[in-house]
């Protein structure tokens, strides 16, 4: 059955290697089952309800990546829009209802732009530059967050910031676990960010800084259709809808590439499959809101899967079982991720990881070098990826513009510019 479905003699794989691979890839995007609950439950969402949101997010897509186009990526609600969607319910003073209808609609057009080659026009369109800003700066934001949770940065009268105590013990022990999760990747240790955590935990308990109620319980029951559309239209929250359509289209897109290139799949710069692999984290995107999550995305981790031999969708099949799997855990998920020293550093670490596309820019072409760096730097500074993104899109024609280069500009970029610009003066989001 496995041969004919998955075709594993024709990728010169087997089932042994493909289990190999789904379990290795399952232990380094674990963590996002423990930060993903604890970094929206702080928006308000029931912690129980992002759970099991998140593995439905994250089984939908991966076995539609493994069923439909046979390839060994792992899907799963992504890192940094989650911080996001924290973010712009605690400042705009929204629910958590109607953020989710952004994702909901989100994921909407993502569907839509999956099914015709538009997806591939926006992608091959936006400049380079604002990509790898963009990225970039979602890094900082999430690393930014990672710091403020653990209170190693506080807030400071003088300076807006400052560093915090460091005596704390929730501070001494973000900083350990991040000391030893680095360890453990510099030393190639499969899963090293999931052990880093569980290596956190240890800690953690020994000092009296966790507790558990259990360890196996029955799942949560998902919530369904938690989400407020109206109140999308009604609040002007386009931008909102388009930063997390943007991020998604972006991110996901690279990844699948990336991974796609080390695998060997990609056939004269195309990859084969390809729409059916696109609607897998469209459509795992457009049910986590359904059931309480932010927006889904390839995970860069399924590197990992392959290095280890993965080479089809079988490997997808095993992570999505381990994940279905992981709804028995709750009481201990739920324990740690009440603990900021345990999920921070993870934050902070996969933040660095998010820079790699800086080195890709040309920074001695300042047309190019200084909208991914304004875009970069909005980002933490306004605690919006949809303002980062709007000030590159707005920066970066009229540099063009005054350089004499306009005409190498898309009109597409341009529509968002003026976009973006009424945005930012009429409707701005605080």
């Amino acid at each position: 059955m496995f041969e004919q479905l998955f075709k594993l003699k024709e990728n010169a794989t087997s089932i042994q290697t493909e289990i190999t691979a789904g379990v290795t890839t399952f232990l380094t995007m674990a963590y996002i089952v423990v930060v993903n609950p604890a970094t929206l439950s702080g928006a308000g969402v029931p912690f129980e309800q992002v759970f099991m949101a998140t593995i439905i997010a994250a089984v939908v897509g991966t076995l539609m990546m493994g069923l439909f186009a046979n390839y060994p990526i792992a899907i799963a609600p992504g890192m940094g829009l989650n911080a996001y969607f924290a973010t712009v319910v605690a400042t705009q003073g929204l629910s958590y209802q109607v953020v989710f209808g952004t994702v909901f609609l989100a994921g909407i057009l993502f569907l839509l732009l999956s099914l015709t080659k538009l997806r591939e026009t926006l992608i091959t369109t936006i400049p380079d530059s604002l990509k790898f800003g963009i990225t970039a700066g979602i890094g900082l934001f999430i690393a930014y967050v990672g710091v403020r949770n653990a209170g190693i940065v506080v807030p400071n009268d003088a300076n807006i910031t400052g560093l915090g105590d460091l005596t704390d013990p929730m501070v001494m022990l973000t900083i350990i676990g991040v000391l030893i999760t680095l360890v453990f990747y510099v030393l190639k240790l499969k899963g090293a960010l999931f052990f880093g955590m569980v290596a956190t935990g240890i800690i953690a308990f020994i000092m009296g800084q966790i507790e558990f109620d259990g360890v196996v319980s029955a799942p949560p029951a998902p919530v369904f259709f938690d989400l407020d559309v109206g109140g999308v239209f009604a609040h002007g929250l386009y931008t909102v809808v388009l930063a997390f359509l943007l991020v998604t289209l972006f991110d996901t897109t690279g990844t699948i590439i990336g991974v796609a290139e080390q695998a060997g799949f990609m056939k004269n710069g195309k990859l084969p499959r390809s729409k059916q692999a696109l609607l897998g984290d469209a459509t795992a995107t457009t049910v986590g809101a359904m059931f309480g999550t932010s927006p889904a995305t390839a995970y860069i981790e399924s590197t990992s899967g392959v290095a280890a031999g993965g080479r089809t969708g079988l490997t997808s099949l095993v992570v999505s079982v381990l994940f279905a799997i992981s709804i028995f855990f709750t009481p201990i998920i739920e324990a740690v991720a009440g603990v900021p020293a345990i999920t921070s550093p993870i934050l902070i670490i996969v933040g660095s990881f998010m820079m790699q596309g800086l080195a890709k820019v040309d920074w001695k072409s300042f047309d190019e070098a200084f909208p991914a760096f304004a875009t970069m730097l909005a980002m933490p500074f306004t605690s919006s990826i949809a303002t980062g993104i709007a000030i590159g899109f707005i920066t970066y024609p009229i540099l063009k513009l005054a350089g004499g280069k306009g005409k190498d500009v898309h009109w597409i970029i341009y529509l968002f510019a003026v976009i973006f610009l009424i945005q930012l003066i009429f409707f701005p989001m605080s």
